[in-house]
């Protein structure tokens, strides 16, 4: 099913200076602090390309989009950038910490191109809806770069881990490429000249887009445009293997801002009760342990202030917890529907239980809602069912570096 193919990528070379400072998060991860600092790393850091400065004097012949062209176009003139010699697949290694946990794990999976595939074709596999403005504007940016600087993140089963020992066996070389991103991730990239054994083992795998649905729906769009273009029906992509051992999500925690106060807490907890069980605890280790018994219903923590509640479903087991929250507790028991949930009223995310419980307990959040991580069998059971679901369900951690390779789709 998977059309697998070797990437022949534009690549930093020695001129550029250290990888540290050209290399960036994707781009949808990038605040405004962070895109400062990326500036200020290298006038070739890969921000400029990705990510680059809006100006006032903006207009149609000059603007972010054509200056990112630009300065590709200059790079590759200046040799900052060049292509390899050489087709090839690219294993990709990330060393990392768990957040919360403090486990070592090492993700392992390779960089190649995938042919862009019709949702409808069923090989290529979403798990969340996607929006109409972030496509616009990289479909924008892709139209004048020809260009896809970040891998799109794409899950396959290998429950035997064949593809894995293909890519170990490449490992054991010195990296072609190491750095160290500003989380401590540790990123090492290897070449595979001989691609034959890893696509013959891939073209029976369905694939499922971890990150990068965005991404992955302007380049649906890109091809559809560029029907005779050479290269544009394929797109850079990251391949992990769905099981293995150093794949890890993270839970994504919801708070709640800017609601009628008089309902804290007990109006809201008293709503609840129609679908939930409430209980009062005085610690995170009831929680944890409640999220840790090998079956039963969904169970949400609720952080008001400085009271902690458990939230135990009364309807069966099964549900997916991000859509429990999102259905009976933000719509039915907060009235935050969908439309405002999407529009991010009332709501923010955030990454980390401790973190999500200062909000609560600062005042800086009324309600911090707090979920277990999503597995990537309740991800891969939606995803194949043709099913979505709601947004920031998963955070697959780490991200993908951006700027390790680059695709230039020829002119």
């Amino acid at each position: 099913m998977a059309k697998i193919y070797p990437l022949q990528p534009l690549r930093y070379t020695a001129e550029a200076g250290p990888l540290a400072n050209l290399v960036t998060q994707p781009y949808d991860k990038i605040s405004p602090a962070m895109q400062a600092r990326y500036l200020s790393l290298s006038p070739y850091n890969l921000v400029r390309l990705i990510l680059g400065e809006r100006k006032p004097e903006d207009n149609q012949a000059g603007n972010v989009y054509t200056r990112a062209a630009a300065y590709l176009n200059d790079w590759i003139a200046r040799g900052v950038l060049a292509r390899d010699a050489a087709p090839a697949i690219f294993p990709y290694f990330q060393d990392f910490t768990v957040p919360d946990t403090g486990e070592r794990l090492t993700r392992k999976g390779f960089i190649a191109l995938g042919a862009v595939e019709d949702y409808s074709a069923g090989i290529v596999h979403r798990h969340e809806q996607t929006l109409a403005g972030p496509k616009k504007d990289r479909l924008e940016l892709l139209r004048h770069t020809h260009a896809h600087c970040g891998q799109i993140f794409m899950l396959y089963p290998d429950r035997a881990g064949e593809i894995d020992a293909l890519i170990e066996e490449a490992a054991q070389a010195a990296p072609l490429a190491e750095v160290t991103d500003e989380y401590g991730v540790g990123h090492r990239m290897w070449r595979v000249a001989g691609a034959a054994r890893i696509q013959e083992s891939m073209a029976d795998k369905k694939l499922l887009i971890a990150d990068g649905h965005h991404r992955y729906e302007t380049a649906l769009a890109f091809r559809n445009e560029n029907p005779q273009l050479a290269g544009a029906d394929r797109v850079m992509m990251t391949f992990v293997n769905m099981y293995s051992p150093g794949l890890k999500i993270l839970a994504t925690h919801r708070l709640v801002s800017g609601i009628d106060a008089g309902q804290l807490p007990d109006g809201f907890l008293g709503r609840a009760a129609a679908d939930f069980r409430v209980v009062e605890i005085g610690s995170l280790d009831e929680l944890q342990r409640a999220w840790n018994r090998p079956a039963g219903p969904t169970v949400i923590g609720a952080a008001i202030g400085t009271r902690l509640f458990l939230l135990q479903s009364l309807h069966p087991a099964g549900e997916l917890d991000v859509r429990v929250l999102h259905e009976r507790l933000l719509a039915q028991a907060l009235s935050i529907g969908e439309e405002a949930v999407r529009d991010e009223k009332h709501l923010r995310y955030i990454r980390g239980l401790d973190a999500a419980i200062a909000e609560a307990r600062s005042g800086a959040a009324q309600i911090a809602f707090l979920l277990r991580p999503t597995s990537i069998e309740q991800v891969a059971d939606t995803s194949f069912s043709g099913g979505v679901m709601p947004q920031k369900s998963t955070d697959f951690y780490p991200k993908l570096l951006s700027g390790m390779t680059i695709y230039r789709i020829d002119k």
